[in-house]
């Protein structure tokens, strides 16, 4: 027998009536509903709160593009080595910008792909988040700056990183596993 994993916690049954409806929605743009979703849903408080702040960081307002978002959710989770983000979030970067190659190189060292000198400064940044937070220093601002980010967007991209250091390590605790229909889209 397969040991338990966050999925085998049981969701509310039945769900409330907007979880139910959020989880209608994923399925329509999605195709899916998301296993982190489905393992969030045994606490309905826990999955409002989730969901809140993953939609306000990921799709909200920004100075950053919803790309942007991803791609640094793809770098962090690349450093991490989050299975379930990298397949998750892998598929949204070939999805939004086209290119599934992107989404392969931001899986397996960022460093190679073809970036904007604007892209290669958010995402060391984001890199320098997770592997050396103390190392942080306003010469690492400054270089945001100096390619056009400002206050806001640097607010912003160290936001999405510290989400995605954050749920890397639920996911890995909880051997939380990416929905299988993941893997061959947008290829």
């Amino acid at each position: 027998m397969d040991a338990p994993t966050a999925l085998d916690l049981p969701m509310v049954d039945p769900l409330p009536p907007e979880t139910q409806k959020y989880f209608d929605i994923c399925v329509e743009k999605l195709g899916l509903v998301p296993n982190v979703l489905r393992a969030y849903a045994f606490d309905i408080e826990k999955l409002n709160a989730f969901t809140a702040l993953y939609n306000d960081l990921m799709l909200g307002q920004s100075g950053l593009s919803k790309l942007d978002r991803e791609m640094i959710a793809v770098v962090v989770s690349s450093i991490n080595k989050c299975f379930y983000c990298l397949v998750a979030h892998g598929q949204a970067v070939r999805a939004l910008s086209g290119k599934p190659e992107l989404g392969e190189m931001l899986v397996m060292n960022y460093r190679v792909a073809p970036l904007t000198p604007r892209e290669r400064a958010m995402l060391d940044f984001a890199a320098k988040l997770t592997e050396s937070t103390d190392k942080v220093e306003e010469d690492d601002r400054k270089k945001l700056r100096d390619v056009g980010f400002g206050e806001r967007d640097i607010w912003d991209i160290a936001s999405v990183a510290g989400f995605f250091n954050m749920t890397n390590r639920v996911a890995a605790a909880t051997d939380m596993q990416p929905n299988p229909e993941y893997h061959g889209q947008n290829r």
